[in-house]
């Protein structure tokens, strides 16, 4: 195995075999009878394979069956999706590959779909041959699962997207789900932060969800950031590179509970009459918004 380092982070240079190979072929050289890895670079850093926020679906894509995007697998088989990181899938219509992880192994193949007869199969199937140190890991399960997926159908259930993919016999064998965060596009005042009211006429959010973007004010000074979602806990958000201008603020004043709060911040649900919540990974509320037409 070779590490590969770029900027900060750092690669996994694995060999990259097709489904069902070997570890290892034989050298027709004079080298022959030794064993030669197949090295090949992957994309196996998810933040250069996943799009800062998963690709957003309108509701003429949904009826026209486009299939994009990144999604939290949830079922194989009918047994839940175990792994040693969460099981994800990413399409890229453009490549018309798609790249993901079946728990444990990076996996990438092309796809082909017609929204037509609603059929969607995976070629040229390729994975890592890592070793899973976790028992009861359903990659093999899932890598037999796109070999065997024929037909898929979409479904929607609140704010959320669900995919399932069929066999031949149209029994399901996959199902995965999408999260739609349209609902946090827009312009938001802060009406709460960590359970405390808030009354700063100024102090407001604008999220745009196909950018990945983050802007506002404190009530005193300009904030930025970006928007991503996190494929190893499913359905997650999280607001990174938070930033801001350093102008001296009157006291009292909510800039750090705001910044912190929007660090914490890994889940969103939309509340009644234009407000959402910002929950933390132990589902605790960190923020309400509520929805303005003011810019």
């Amino acid at each position: 195995m070779k590490i590969k380092t770029i900027g900060m982070t750092s690669l996994l240079v694995l060999s990259l075999l097709p489904v069902g190979a070997c570890k290892s072929v034989k050298s027709a050289s004079a080298d022959e009878g030794k064993d030669v890895k197949m090295e090949s670079v992957l994309p196996t850093d998810r933040e250069k394979i996943v799009a800062p926020v998963s690709a957003v679906y309108t509701s003429e894509e949904l009826a026209k069956g486009i299939v994009k995007g990144d999604w939290a697998v949830e079922k194989v088989n009918g047994k839940n999706a175990v792994g040693e990181t969460a099981p994800f899938l990413k399409f890229v219509p453009d490549q018309k590959r798609v790249y993901g992880n079946n728990g444990c192994n990076i996996i990438n193949a092309s796809y082909k779909y017609n929204p037509a007869d609603s059929t969607l199969s995976f070629s040229e199937m390729a994975s890592t041959m890592m070793a899973c140190g976790m028992p009861g890991i359903t990659d093999m399960e899932f890598n037999a699962a796109l070999a065997a997926a024929r037909y898929y159908s979409w479904s929607l259930n609140g704010h959320d997207y669900y995919m399932t993919l069929y066999d031949a016999d149209r029994r399901p064998v996959m199902e995965m789900m999408h999260q739609n965060f349209q609902f946090l596009n827009g312009t938001w005042l802060v009406k709460e932060i960590d359970g405390q009211a808030v009354d700063v006429p100024d102090m407001k959010l604008v999220i745009d969800v196909d950018e990945g973007k983050l802007h506002g004010n404190t009530g005193c000074n300009i904030i930025n950031g970006s928007l991503e979602t996190d494929m190893d806990a499913a359905n997650s958000i999280s607001f990174q590179r938070i930033g801001m201008t350093r102008m001296a603020c009157p006291t009292p004043n909510y800039e750090t509970q705001l910044v912190m709060a929007l660090e914490q911040a890994s889940k969103a649900k939309p509340l009644k009459e234009g407000r959402v919540a910002l929950l933390d990974n132990q589902g605790k509320t960190v923020l309400r918004l509520e929805r303005t037409s003011d810019k």
